[in-house]
């Protein structure tokens, strides 16, 4: 079995307090782009074996995907086991959630192969325990999120725009973004998921509109990423933001020919991906 693990991005992201669980409350839209990764699942019965084409990730219990299916063992009792092989395209460190989609991706995975009656509802309540937007990876497509990144609204929207995805060569620390975050708790008045549907409007200044909490400091942290953004709003994105806590940049873009030559600006160790308007991810 081949599992495709969908990268997201945060369309706007508040931290607007710090809970009484010292977890940060947020608020964001989550939104799937056409960057995954791929996880082959094969039954065994000599438990759970993990490899990867990436030397940096781990291989053991502090692996996302190792986690995700001893989770499942220990929750249905069931004593088979897999062997699991990830090639990893989704950059590392770049606020893309590649690790939690995996993670999402075994579990759903792992319910078909074992033949485990689980509902969806039922997966993402136990998900939760692996990360906080894990739950949103099961569900997929486009969320609004609040809580710690858990509590989900799906939005039955589609983006109208051709979406740029640059990752430079820097891992950002989640850990390290929150510990420096000054939260500002969320005024009256309009929130991500009303803005949303100004989206598709074009008179509507939406750069102007939708922020990302992390951005000043990861900014003075590293100006390169800045200096991504800066470049997409140049080259005529609607909305240009980082994702989660860095280090990738998105833009929104309505003419995709404006993007002819993104690669050759931002050549290898930079990571560039295009999502075309309207992108849904395909259903493993």
């Amino acid at each position: 079995m081949t599992l495709r693990a969908y990268a997201k991005i945060n369309i706007g992201l508040r931290v607007t307090g710090k809970r009484p669980d010292q977890y940060h409350a947020i608020e964001t839209v989550f939104h799937q782009v056409d960057l995954c990764d791929e996880i082959d699942l094969v039954q065994n019965h000599e438990g759970i074996h993990f490899s990867t084409d990436r030397s940096e990730l781990p291989s053991d219990r502090s692996n996302l995907c190792v986690r995700a299916a001893q989770l499942i063992q220990d929750v249905t009792g069931i004593h088979s086991g897999v062997d699991m092989t990830l090639r990893k395209r989704i950059p590392i460190g770049a606020g893309l959630g590649g690790g939690s989609a995996d993670a999402a991706a075994v579990l759903k995975g792992l319910v078909r192969l074992w033949s485990l009656d689980i509902t969806t509802d039922e997966l993402e309540a136990l998900s939760s325990s692996l990360g906080s937007d894990v739950p949103f990876f099961i569900r997929g497509g486009t969320a609004y999120a609040t809580g710690r990144g858990e509590i989900l609204e799906s939005m039955p929207v589609t983006i109208p725009y051709t979406i740029a995805v640059v990752t430079p060569p820097i891992q950002v620390s989640t850990a390290w973004a929150y510990a420096h975050i000054s939260p500002s708790p969320r005024q009256t008045g309009e929130n991500l998921k009303d803005w949303l549907s100004a989206l598709a409007l074009p008179q509507t200044d939406i750069q102007s509109r939708c922020r990302n909490d992390f951005e000043q400091i990861v900014f003075a942290a590293h100006p390169q990423i800045r200096s991504i953004k800066e470049s997409l709003l140049q080259r005529g994105a609607r909305l240009a933001l980082m994702s989660g806590s860095g280090s990738s940049v998105f833009g929104f873009f309505l003419e995709p020919q404006t993007l002819d030559g993104l690669e050759k600006e931002f050549p290898p160790p930079y990571h560039c991906s295009i999502t075309k308007p309207f992108f849904k991810p395909t259903q493993d």
